[in-house]
């Protein structure tokens, strides 16, 4: 799945169409994700210790990742999202719309490559390349 935890999004389709929010729920078997403030309902609550006043819940439900775009940080615009192997073997996220790296959140900037211009996107690995061995 190209969407990940804490991922700024737009929704490409829906009735919330154009609003924007941070991922907080992957449902990966779903192939669905939570997004803050984006697909609210009205849930009915009967009164009960845990609500004690009852009445009308609202809260997000799941939208389908076919739906949602990631909104690149640099440009914040919606991107597609691109993922090359350096030369460790690493694997990076970078945005297709500008060719720059994504930095995962919680890493220190100084650490990554500081959001360095990709050249040269290396080629697949051999055991995917086509062909029968």
């Amino acid at each position: 799945m190209h969407i990940r935890l804490d991922d700024n999004v737009e929704v490409m389709a829906g009735a919330d169409k154009g609003t924007r929010g941070r991922v907080l729920k992957i449902l990966k078997h779903k192939h669905r994700v939570v997004v803050e403030g984006i697909n609210r309902v009205r849930k009915h609550v009967q009164k009960s210790q845990k609500n004690p006043q009852g009445g009308q819940l609202s809260k997000e439900m799941p939208v389908d990742v076919s739906n949602l775009m990631f909104v690149c940080p640099h440009t914040s615009q919606p991107t597609r999202i691109g993922y090359y192997f350096d030369q460790q073997g690493a694997k990076h996220r970078y945005s297709r719309r500008q060719a720059r790296e994504l930095v995962a959140k919680g890493m220190d900037p100084a650490e990554a490559k500081t959001q360095a211009v990709i050249d040269e996107v290396s080629p697949p690995k051999k055991s995917y390349a086509g062909g029968a061995t």
